[in-house]
C-alpha cells in the first residue's frame, strides 16, 4: 500500500473533524519543515567551509587569484545539477514538484556556499510550502487546504530561517494566505492555529538543531529625541529608492541575460564576475551577515566603503539571480538595509547643526533594516515583527513603524506591480491563480447562459424574499426594456431598508436599493482579463454582455466557475505532459462552446419567461446566479 493510500485509510478509519485534520496536518508540516531548514542551514555551512577553508587552502599554491576561481566552480556545479534535474524532468514528471524543490534547495547549498550574493531566506520558505505541498497531496487534500498547509509550511521555513516564529505567522498571513483568500480576508480561526503551531514547532525544532541564538545579536536602542523621528521618516523615503532600485535591477538583469547567452555559460560568467568582485569587495559575498553583524555592533565603516557595499550588493545580487544561481532576496534586502541605515547615520551629522544629536549608526542601521526588506518583498508587517522580535525592545516600534510604513506607501505609490522575488513567495505564487493558464481560455466557455434576472421595478420586499429564499448573494437588475440596468446585493438591501426609515418597507422597490454601476465583461474575453476586473472590487460575478449593446445581458461569469475552469487546465496540462508526443489531448476533448457559436445562437432580445411579471427564470441549459 503507498503513502498516500495509507494516510487516506487512517483518516477514513478514525473520521477525525475537519479542525483535527488541519491541526494534525500543521504539526505535521511544522515537523517536517523545521528539520529541513535545519538541515538545508548545515548544509550551507558545511559548503562555505569546504569552499572557503579545505577547497582554497588546496588552491593557494596553484594560483594566487584562487579565491576567484571558487565561485566559478560553484557555477560549474550548480550548472551539472540544472542540467541534471532538467533530463530528470524529462524522464519522470511526476517528480517535477518536491523534486525539483529538492534539488533547488541542493543548488541554492552550492550557490551560497560559494559566495553567491543571494540568500538562504528563500530556499527555506519554498522547501517548507513544497514539502507541505506534497503532504496535502498524499492526504488527497481539496486544492484550498493544500493551499493553507503550504502557508504553513512558508511559515515554518521562515520561522525556522530567522528563528522567528512570530514573524513567520504574519509572513504566512500576510503573503500566502492573501494569495489563497484575495485581498478581502477570509482566514477562519483554525486556518491561523495551523500557521501559528506550524511556525512554532519549526522555530523549536531549528532552535535544538542551530542553537537558540537569534538571527542577529543587535544594539541596544534608545531614542534621542521625539524630534528623531523626522530623521526615521527620511531613511523610509530614501529605503523606498533603494527598493524600487533593488526591484527593477534583478528585473532588468534577467530580462538582459534571458535568451542571449547559453545556460552554462551565464553561470560560469555569474561565477567568473563574482570572483573577481571577492578580490576588491570581499564583504558582499555570499549571505553577508557577518558584515551585517559587524555595523549593527559598531565596527567603523566609512561613507565610501559604506557607498560601494551598497552599490555593489544591489548589482552583485542582480547578477547572481539573473545568470542562475539559486537564493532568495531576503538576506540582499536586510543587508542593504543596514548598510544604507549606516550610511544615513554616517553622513546625516555632517549636515546637521552641532545641536542636533540623533542616534549611532547601529539603530539606522536596524531601522533601515526591515524599512528595505519591507519595500522589497512587500511585506511589511513581517518586516517590523521581525525585527521586533529580534530585538524583544517595545521601544523599537513606533520609529520602526515610521521608517517601514513611509517605505512601503511610496514603493507602492512608485512602483505598484509586485516585484519577482524568486523563491522568497514562493508560497504565494504556488497559491495564487496562474492568470497564463487563464488567458488561454474564453469566456464563453465557462460562463452561465441566460442568468436570473430581477426587474427593477419589483417590490424590495418580495425581491429579499426570493434573494434570501435561494441564497443568492446577488442578482442582476433589468429595466423595463430587459436591459442591464444594475445589480442587487443582500447588502444593498440591508442598506436600502434602514437608509429610508420615513418610508414603509413596502413602498420601496429594487430601483430604490440596487447598485446602477456595474463592471461587465465579454464573451470573446479571456478568463485572466475577468478575474482581474473582479479583483479590483472583490466581486463574486460579472455580466457577460453583447459586445455591440453592452446593455444587452448573455450571460454570467463566476469566480467559482473560473476556480473551477483554472483547476480543469492545470489537470489537462499535466495530464497532456504524462501521454505520447504523437497522442494529442484534443482528440479526446469534447468540443467546447466559442464565443461565436453562442453569439450565433442569442436571440436578439433575452427571452423573458416569467414566474411573474418581476422575475426573470434561466432556460433549462442555464444554472441560477449564485
Amino acid at each position: 500500500m503507498t503513502t498516500s493510500r495509507l494516510l487516506v485509510a487512517i483518516l477514513n478509519r478514525f473520521q477525525p473533524s475537519a479542525a483535527t485534520v488541519v491541526l494534525g496536518s500543521a504539526i505535521a508540516v511544522g515537523v517536517v519543515a523545521g528539520s529541513a531548514v535545519t538541515l538545508f542551514r548545515k548544509s550551507i555551512a558545511w559548503a562555505e567551509g569546504f569552499y572557503w577553508e579545505q577547497l582554497l587552502h588546496w588552491l593557494m599554491p596553484v594560483a594566487a587569484i584562487s579565491v576567484a576561481v571558487i565561485p566559478v566552480l560553484g557555477a560549474l556545479l550548480v550548472a551539472l545539477l540544472r542540467g541534471w534535474g532538467d533530463r530528470l524532468t524529462q524522464t519522470n514528471a511526476e517528480q517535477t514538484n518536491l523534486g525539483q524543490t529538492l534539488l533547488r534547495a541542493l543548488m541554492a547549498v552550492v550557490s551560497l556556499g560559494a559566495g553567491a550574493s543571494l540568500g538562504p531566506e528563500g530556499p527555506s520558505v519554498e522547501l517548507g510550502s513544497q514539502l507541505a505541498r506534497w503532504l496535502g497531496q498524499q492526504l488527497q487534500f481539496s486544492t484550498e487546504r493544500t493551499r493553507l498547509l503550504m502557508a504553513a509550511g512558508a511559515a515554518g521555513g521562515l520561522a525556522a530561517g530567522f528563528n522567528a516564529p512570530i514573524a513567520g505567522v504574519f509572513f504566512a498571513l500576510e503573503v500566502s494566505l492573501r494569495s489563497v483568500y484575495g485581498t478581502g480576508g477570509g482566514q477562519t480561526n483554525t486556518d491561523i492555529s495551523a500557521v501559528v503551531l506550524a511556525a512554532v514547532l519549526s522555530a523549536i525544532i531549528a532552535q535544538v538543531g542551530l542553537g537558540p541564538e537569534a538571527a542577529f545579536h543587535l544594539p541596544v536602542y534608545e531614542l534621542r529625541s521625539y524630534g528623531e523621528y523626522i530623521f526615521y521618516v527620511g531613511l523610509g523615503v530614501l529605503c523606498s529608492g533603494v527598493a524600487i532600485a533593488f526591484n527593477r535591477c534583478l528585473t532588468w538583469m534577467k530580462a538582459a541575460l534571458t535568451g542571449t547567452v547559453p545556460p552554462v555559460l551565464k553561470l560560469l560568467l555569474g561565477g567568473w564576475i563574482t570572483g573577481m568582485v571577492a578580490l576588491v569587495v570581499p564583504e558582499i559575498l555570499g549571505v553577508g551577515y557577518e558584515t551585517v553583524e559587524g555595523i549593527l555592533q559598531g565596527a567603523p565603516f566609512s561613507p565610501a566603503l559604506l557607498s560601494q557595499l551598497l552599490v555593489g550588493k544591489v548589482l552583485l545580487t542582480a547578477l547572481c539571480l539573473g545568470s542562475g544561481f539559486v537564493g532568495g532576496i531576503f538576506a540582499p534586502a536586510i543587508f542593504l538595509g543596514a548598510v544604507l541605515g549606516a550610511l544615513y547615520a554616517t553622513v546625516l551629522p555632517l549636515v546637521l547643526p552641532d545641536s542636533v544629536v540623533i542616534s549611532a549608526p547601529p539603530a539606522y542601521a536596524l531601522m533601515g533594516m526591515a524599512a528595505l526588506l519591507a519595500g522589497t518583498v512587500r511585506a511589511p508587517l513581517t518586516s517590523v515583527l521581525l525585527l521586533f522580535e529580534l530585538t524583544r525592545d517595545y521601544r523599537i516600534v513606533l520609529p520602526l513603524m515610521a521608517s517601514v510604513g513611509f517605505c512601503s506607501w511610496l514603493v507602492e505609490q512608485v512602483y505598484p506591480a509586485v516585484p519577482e522575488a524568486p523563491a522568497v513567495a514562493v508560497a504565494a505564487q504556488e497559491s495564487a491563480i496562474d492568470l497564463d493558464v487563464l488567458s488561454n481560455i474564453k469566456i464563453a466557455e465557462v460562463m452561465t447562459l441566460n442568468p436570473l434576472c430581477l426587474k427593477s421595478q419589483m417590490p424590495l420586499l418580495q425581491a429579499a424574499q426570493f434573494v434570501t429564499s435561494g441564497y443568492y448573494h446577488s442578482v442582476l437588475v433589468l429595466d423595463e426594456n430587459n436591459h442591464l440596468s444594475g445589480i442587487l446585493t443582500t447588502q444593498d438591501i440591508k442598506r436600502a431598508l434602514s437608509a429610508f426609515p420615513q418610508r414603509s418597507p413596502e413602498s420601496l422597490i429594487v430601483a430604490d436599493a440596487y447598485t446602477p454601476e456595474v463592471l461587465f465583461t465579454y464573451a470573446d474575453e479571456t478568463l485572466a482579463a475577468a478575474l482581474k476586473r473582479m479583483a479590483a472590487r472583490d466581486l463574486r460575478q460579472l455580466p457577460v454582455v453583447d459586445r455591440h449593446q453592452t446593455k444587452r445581458v448573455i450571460g454570467v461569469v463566476e469566480r467559482q466557475a473560473i476556480a473551477t475552469a483554472h483547476a480543469t487546465a492545470l489537470t489537462k496540462r499535466a495530464i497532456a505532459e504524462k501521454i505520447s508526443a504523437h497522442q494529442k489531448l484534443d482528440s479526446i476533448e469534447p468540443e467546447r462552446p466559442t464565443a461565436d457559436t453562442i453569439s450565433a445562437n442569442i436571440p436578439p432580445e433575452p427571452p423573458a419567461v416569467p414566474v411573474h411579471r418581476y422575475l426573470q427564470k434561466p432556460h433549462e441549459q442555464g444554472r441560477d446566479l449564485n
